[in-house]
């Protein structure tokens, strides 16, 4: 399943979230660490899921679009 991944850094480290997963959320010190953290639970949330949610979640359709504001 291809979802999409926000992935940002702060002072602490970087944080990662699942668009399409509401709540799926992780963390690392690294890029990288981020990135695996937030594939291991995607995983373990599709995991939980019945066969319908899934289903609900793969025909979704999420864009990102970057877009310049005025006076922004």
């Amino acid at each position: 399943m291809l979802l999409n991944v926000i992935i940002e850094k702060d002072q602490d480290g970087y944080f990662a979230r699942i668009l399409e997963l509401e709540g799926c959320v992780s963390q690392g010190n690294t890029y990288e660490e981020a990135l695996f953290n937030i594939k291991e639970a995607g995983e373990l949330y599709l995991e939980s899921l019945k066969s319908e949610e899934k289903r609900t979640i793969e025909n979704k359709i999420t864009s990102i679009v970057p877009m310049v504001l005025a006076n922004a």
